[in-house]
């Protein structure tokens, strides 16, 4: 069957079709976002990499979740002490399981795996928003073991490559 398409069909979707195009770049000013970060045993692009997350720098915006995926057994993420913003809430995963994390505070988390933590096995998580630089000199301060120490050096030094907005 076959239905024609009048002249106010036309003008009717023209104008609505223009008003989803300019509100289509709105939608992300005051819509949550989900992000995945991948807990695994090798690196997806650098096999000699091993007991990371993925990507190990992510950055969100305030209201956004971020879900810890088990992908490979063995590993959890839960934050490391003096690594986040005052009067956020950090998370502590079990291993094998996913967690997720919905994060409010504008600033740095820095998460780890807690048996791999002293292989490197970090990430850091940076929260866009007024108020984001706050805690990175007392997140930068955090002393940590092992080849942790090497890993989160390299992460400090992209992050201060980084167009923050700040």
């Amino acid at each position: 069957m076959t239905q024609a398409i009048g002249r106010r069909s036309v003008l009717t979707a023209g104008v609505a079709g223009v008003g989803l195009t300019v509100l289509a770049p709105l939608r992300p000013a005051f819509a949550a976002t989900s992000h995945d970060i991948e807990m695994l045993n090798v690196h997806p692009e650098n096999k000699r990499l091993r007991q990371v997350f993925f990507p190990r720098i992510h950055t969100v915006m305030p209201g956004d979740t971020v879900n810890f995926l088990a992908t490979d057994r063995g590993h959890n993420s839960a934050t490391v002490e003096g690594m986040i913003p005052d009067g956020a809430s950090g998370w502590d995963g079990k291993i094998n399981e996913e967690v997720s994390a919905t994060l409010e505070t504008p600033g740095f988390y820095g998460y780890q795996c807690t048996p791999h933590s002293s292989v490197g096995m970090v990430g850091l998580i940076i929260v866009s928003g007024d108020g984001m630089m706050d805690n990175l000199e007392a997140a930068q301060g955090v002393r940590h073991r092992g080849k942790a120490r090497a890993i989160w050096d390299e992460i400090w030094e992209e992050v201060a490559g980084m167009d923050l907005g700040s």
